[in-house]
C-alpha cells in the first residue's frame, strides 16, 4: 500500500506466462488446474474480457464459402470488441452472480439480443422462448416472467446457458460450470452442454478442477500450474499414461467411490508457491517427488528443508542449530549460491548438513546441491544451475518436465 501511494513499483503477478494453445473448431478443450493456476483468466483473456499485457489472442473468424478472417481479440477495444460477442460468449461460474436479481428472465435472456440490434420488440420474445426450451426450461411461459430467485441453482445455469446461446456463437468459455450446483444437478447441465455442442457445432473451452468431469466432456485437456500449461494432449492419452509428475498427483486426488478400494494418494507436498515469486526453473519442483538437480534449486528451497527440520526438535535443539545458521532471511532472495553460519561455526554447520541430509537421504533437494565447502564465511552451499522446461513432445502428449527431454534431431548424412 505505501509503495503506490508513493509511486513505487509494486511488483507483478504473471497469472497467465507463456501459455501457448490453439483451438480447433468443434472440439472441447479443457483447463484443468488447482485455484490460482490461472484457467479462469486465460478463458477471460480469449474473450477480451482480461487484458493481455504480452502475446497475442488471434481469432479465425468464419466467413462465407468456407473462407476465415483473423482478428486478434487482444488489440481489440470498444465497438470492435463488443461485435466479436457474437461469436465468443461465456457461462459463467456463478449463476447468481450471473444474473440481474432486478429482470426477468425474459429480459435477462433476450438482452444480448437488444445489445447487438439483432431483434427487439416482438420478434424478441419467440427467440427468447426457443432458447429457454432447447436448455430445457420448458414450457417457457413459466419462466420468462419469474425472476432469478425465483429458480433453483440448476434452473438459473440454464437460464445463463440459454443466454449465452441466443446470439449463436461459434465459442463458449465454460468457467466452472457446474461447480456451484448440486451433485444430483452437475450431470444434467454437462449433458446438456455436450447436446448443445451436437445440435449448433459449439466449440468448448471448459474450466474446471475436477478432472472426473473433464475426462467425461472434454476431447483434450491442458494441465496448468502457476501460470503455465505443463501438459497438454488427448484426454484419453492424459488418463492412460500421465507424464508430468504435477498430472499423476491430481489424477491421484480423484475420489475412489468403493470404499473396499484402497488407493494411494502421494498428493504434492507442501503449498503452491506465491506466484509474485515464483520458484526458479520449474515452478513445481519444489512439490515434485520426481525432481533431479536440473529443476532449478535454489535458497528459499533449502530454508524451507531447515524449517521442516527444526519442526521435528526439541525446543533446546532448535534453538542452538538456529543460532548456529543464523537468520534465514537472507535465503528469501533466490539465489544459486548461499553461505550458511560463519567461518568460526562452519565446521559445526557442515555436520549440521551432513545429518540432517542422513535423515532423509531420498529428499530431491539434494540432487540439486553440486558443492557444500566450509569457507572462511562459513558453510557455502553451491546449486545446480536448472532451467525452466518448455513443452516438448512426449509420446501422444506435450508435457513441460527435464524428465522427459526434447527429441534428437539428427541430420541425414551427406557425403561431398
Amino acid at each position: 500500500m505505501l509503495k503506490r501511494l508513493l509511486g513505487m513499483d509494486t511488483g507483478t503477478v504473471k497469472a497467465v506466462d507463456g501459455v501457448n494453445i490453439s483451438l480447433k473448431r468443434g472440439e472441447v478443450l479443457g483447463l484443468v488446474g488447482e485455484s490460482g493456476s490461472g484457467k479462469t483468466t486465460l478463458g477471460r483473456a480469449m474473450l477480451g474480457l482480461a487484458r493481455s499485457t504480452k502475446g497475442s489472442i488471434t481469432y479465425h473468424e468464419r466467413g462465407g464459402e468456407g473462407q476465415t478472417r483473423e482478428r486478434v481479440v487482444s488489440q481489440l477495444k470498444g465497438a470492435d470488441l463488443r461485435s466479436l460477442r457474437t461469436d465468443l460468449q461465456m457461462v459463467f461460474q456463478d449463476p447468481n452472480a450471473a444474473l440481474n436479481p432486478s429482470m426477468t428472465i425474459e429480459a435477462a435472456v433476450g438482452h444480448p439480443l437488444k445489445i447487438h440490434g439483432i431483434a427487439k420488440g416482438e420478434d424478441l420474445r419467440p427467440r427468447v422462448a426457443a432458447a429457454l426450451e432447447r436448455v430445457g426450461l420448458a414450457p417457457a411461459e413459466q419462466f420468462m416472467s419469474k425472476y432469478p430467485a425465483d429458480l433453483s441453482g440448476g434452473q438459473k445455469q440454464r437460464a445463463v446457458i440459454a443466454r449465452a446461446i441466443i446470439l449463436d456463437p461459434e465459442v463458449l468459455v465454460a468457467d466452472e460450470p457446474v461447480s456451484m450446483l448440486d451433485m444430483s444437478v452437475r450431470a444434467k447441465i454437462l449433458q446438456l452442454m455436450v447436446d448443445l455442442k451436437k445440435d449448433l457445432g459449439l466449440t468448448y473451452v471448459y474450466i474446471t478442477h475436477d478432472l472426473a468431469s473433464a475426462k467425461f466432456f472434454c476431447d483434450r485437456i491442458a494441465i496448468m500450474y502457476l501460470g503455465r500449461v505443463v501438459e497438454i494432449g488427448p484426454t484419453e492419452e492424459i488418463f492412460a499414461d500421465p507424464k508430468h509428475p504435477y498430472t499423476k498427483a491430481l489424477l491421484k486426488a480423484i475420489p475412489e467411490p468403493d470404499p473396499n478400494k484402497m488407493v494411494p494418494r502421494d498428493l504434492p507436498r507442501g503449498e503452491i508457491p506465491d506466484a509474485a515469486k515464483p520458484p526458479l526453473g520449474c515452478s513445481f519442483h519444489p512439490r515434485c517427488p520426481e525432481a533431479v538437480a536440473e529443476c532449478g534449486w535454489e535458497s528459499r528451497d533449502l530454508r524451507v528443508l531447515l524449517e521442516e527440520h527444526w519442526t521435528r526438535q526439541e525446543t533446546t535443539s532448535y534453538e542452538e542449530e538456529q543460532a548456529l545458521v543464523g537468520s534465514l532471511d537472507r535465503l528469501d532472495d533466490p539465489q544459486k549460491t548461499v553461505t550458511l553460519g560463519s567461518g568460526a561455526d562452519s565446521a559445526r554447520v557442515r555436520g549440521l548438513l551432513d545429518r540432517i541430509r542422513q535423515e532423509n537421504p531420498s529428499e530431491p533437494l539434494w540432487s540439486g546441491v553440486d558443492e557444500i565447502s566450509e569457507t572462511g564465511d562459513g558453510v557455502e552451499v553451491r546449486f545446480h544451475q536448472g532451467f525452466d522446461p518448455e513443452l516438448r513432445p512426449s509420446g501422444g502428449v506435450e508435457v513441460a518436465c527435464v524428465l522427459h527431454p526434447k527429441p534428437v534431431t539428427v541430420e541425414p548424412f551427406r557425403p561431398e
